[in-house]
């Protein structure tokens, strides 16, 4: 599966090494390298990446200062289930339950507590259950316009 990652100029340094490690355990990753400079917008990248996730039906990772701008960025394209997290359980569920193809990540986090909530991610099953995706068909719903009580 594809992963594109971003990162304004808060998380630049964390996406340099995920990105080393991802490549070093055989992940296919694309950079998404909008310039990153101190004066950046995060919803360049927010978009960027969401953009290629949705081409590719592959997985996104954002970096920000807090992961919230990115994330609140990441959902208004249609299409995108971007949810902000901040540790392994979050990242399972945001997947599992939720369907998320997109996570957003505060920089404060250290490389070690990135590691492993990105590898759950990675590897976590989208969604089975009926609960889950009658769940997620409303949120469908809502997005496009159509959602009734």
């Amino acid at each position: 599966m594809k992963i594109f990652i971003g990162a304004d100029h808060r998380g630049l340094e964390l996406k340099t090494k995920l990105i080393e490690y991802l490549k070093e355990n055989g992940q296919d990753i694309t950079d998404c390298k909008t310039v990153s400079h101190e004066g950046d917008d995060y919803p360049d990248f927010a978009y960027e990446v969401c953009q290629n996730v949705l081409e590719t039906k592959g997985l996104g990772i954002l970096l920000c200062g807090t992961g919230i701008g990115m994330s609140i960025a990441a959902n208004k394209i249609k299409g995108i289930r971007c949810a902000k997290v901040s540790n392994e359980n979050e990242a399972f569920l945001a997947k599992n339950h939720n369907a998320a193809n997109v996570i957003a990540l505060s920089y404060k986090l250290s490389f070690e507590e990135i590691v492993p909530i990105v590898d759950i991610f990675i590897v976590t099953k989208p969604a089975s259950e009926e609960r889950h995706l009658r769940r997620i068909e409303k949120i469908t719903e809502i997005e496009n316009g159509t959602f009734k009580l």
